[in-house]
């Protein structure tokens, strides 16, 4: 873990990293009793995400009006930057004998490639198996039902069903009237109440929500990671759930504040939205192109990887208007 991100780590809590998974343990000082939200029973593995319906997916398709795409995924090479110790290579290889052999009477030759990587890199979705409470993770499932070091036995972002659904970008520097944010800034309930207001959109069950805050955009190019962002606060998580949005992304590596607003607290709006209500996080995701066209809203879509038992999945989901 890189040295400058130590100073966020409270006394009396442990951060592991696990391979791609990370738990935050201890916290039950901070967190209350009820933590855990079953809304859709005791065995649903799918969260909000049982808020993608057919109905949404019409819904959607009703609001690309021009058949503009735009693509919310970053170039994910080794040089992006990572929360440590996330690396990524690619290594690129000619089959057969190594040797670029011509390949029958068309003389052909061809080349493959490997990757060795973590999949936290770039743009990315963190699935339900990323963060856990006291070794209990989304719907209260304990860890020996979750985690194996061979990909997950629960919640691995393989199962997840295709995303198409109604998309709504919301410029939070237009309400700090500061471009970009400055890092700690959290967006609070009455901050993203503020900002539909100003764009004259309302959030609805089943959408996918974006944050801009021009924090990419300032950082392009660079390949060390900032250990402070701004993103979204504490009550602005609770407040989204409550609108039960099935994701939440923002054009930062963490999506959430950070400083937190609670210094005690350990990514605090992580645990509130993938472990105590089960929506997605999505992280990285590039937002300036949409507010620089003055999209509000637009048909979201994603499919994610079939990766079996992983944790997280590198995206690059589209926007289309």
């Amino acid at each position: 873990m890189k040295a400058s991100l130590k100073r966020f780590l409270p006394r009396g809590f442990v951060l592991g990293l696990m391979g791609l998974s990370l738990v935050v343990i201890g916290a039950s000082s901070v967190m209350a009793d009820d933590y855990f939200v079953k809304k859709f029973g005791k065995n649903d593995e799918l969260g909000h995400g049982n808020y993608l319906t057919e109905a949404k997916t019409k819904q959607a398709a009703k609001l690309v009006t021009k058949g503009k795409v735009y693509q919310l995924g970053m170039v994910t090479g080794p040089d992006t930057p990572a929360y440590g110790p996330r690396k990524f290579q690619m290594i690129v290889h000619q089959l057969n004998d190594g040797s670029g052999a011509l390949l029958g009477p068309d003389k052909l030759v061809s080349n493959d490639d490997t990757v060795v990587t973590s999949i936290g890199i770039g743009s990315q979705l963190d699935g339900f198996g990323h963060i856990g409470k006291e070794h209990k993770y989304y719907n209260e499932t304990p860890a020996a039902e979750v985690v194996s070091p061979d990909g997950l036995l629960k919640f691995g972002t393989h199962a997840l069903p295709g995303f198409v659904t109604r998309g709504v970008v919301l410029d939070m520097t237009k309400i700090f009237k500061q471009d970009p944010l400055p890092a700690g800034t959290a967006y609070t309930k009455a901050d993203i109440k503020k900002a539909m207001k100003r764009q004259g959109i309302k959030i609805t069950k089943g959408d996918v929500v974006l944050f801009h805050s021009g924090f990419m955009k300032a950082n392009e190019g660079k390949t060390t990671l900032s250990p402070g962002e701004p993103g979204l606060g504490i009550s602005g998580a609770h407040y989204l759930a409550e609108l039960g949005v099935v994701a939440v992304g923002a054009d930062t590596w963490a999506l959430e504040a950070l400083p937190s607003e609670d210094p005690k607290r350990v990514f605090p709006v992580h645990g509130i939205l993938l472990t105590k209500y089960g929506i997605f996080i999505l992280e990285n995701m590039v937002t300036h192109n949409l507010v620089a066209d003055g999209v509000d809203e637009f048909m979201f879509t994603l499919g994610v990887p079939k990766l079996a038992g992983a944790v997280q999945a590198i995206i690059n989901p589209l926007a289309i208007k």
